[in-house]
């Protein structure tokens, strides 16, 4: 049996490296986009294919060169960015970033990459429940919880729309993962929280495709 093919976005460090080398422990072919790879992504190995915006087209476009006619058995879109505004203090430009990154990007690699779709395939959407209506107690963060919530409703039409193509969809929630885009405080470290998301992905299937999940299990609110 040949090895599956992984795509993953955002792959030089936090969560996107411990992804690349979880998959690639597991026996994966792995393909690790990113705007500049690491000494880290670089020692593992993998296939590297840097200088990948995936808020440009041209980014876009070279990682869907990059995988032309490779069979995708998971696309992992987890490429994003945390910025912090608060009312009256409002920076449009930087939500707009956030928008770009966040919502955008995903559903744009997604729309690049699906022809190369293996059967049965899955895709994976690193999201966050501060994208959550019901879930916001605190206010505040306005670009990233619009642009996590953006990338949500992306992600339930992306799950009507793939399921004719045997494609599963699942918006993941890592959950406080310390990594250099919070400033490294958290509950868990990038590599657990890469096994329980990967948790969560071995248990998509056609028939819960478009769940909001926590990485530890649970169903989250819209």
């Amino acid at each position: 049996m040949s090895a599956k093919n992984v795509v993953i976005t955002g792959a030089s460090r936090g969560i996107g490296l411990s992804f690349a080398k979880l998959y690639q422990a597991r026996g994966y072919h792995v393909y690790a986009a990113c705007r500049r790879a690491s000494a880290e992504l670089k020692a593992l190995g993998v296939n590297v294919i840097d200088d990948v915006d995936v808020t440009k087209d041209s980014g876009i476009e070279r990682l869907a060169n990059a995988v032309k006619g490779v069979s995708i058995d998971l696309l992992i879109n987890n490429a994003g960015i945390l910025r912090d505004e608060k009312l009256g203090a409002i920076d449009k430009d930087s939500i707009r970033r956030q928008f770009e990154t966040n919502a955008l990007a995903p559903l744009a690699v997604t729309e690049a990459l699906m022809s190369n779709f293996s059967a049965n395939a899955k895709l994976a959407l690193i999201t966050s429940r501060m994208g959550s209506v019901a879930d916001n107690t605190s206010g505040g963060r306005y670009g990233y919880r619009m642009s996590k919530s953006a990338l949500n409703i992306a992600g339930m039409s992306l799950s009507h729309d793939l399921k004719p193509r045997g494609v599963a969809v699942a918006l993941l929630h890592p959950g406080l993962v310390g990594t250099e885009m919070i400033g490294g405080y958290g509950d868990i470290t990038p590599d657990q929280a890469a096994e329980r998301l990967a948790k969560r992905i071995e248990e998509l299937n056609l028939d819960n495709t478009g769940t909001f999940w926590h990485s530890n299990g649970e169903v989250l609110p819209w």
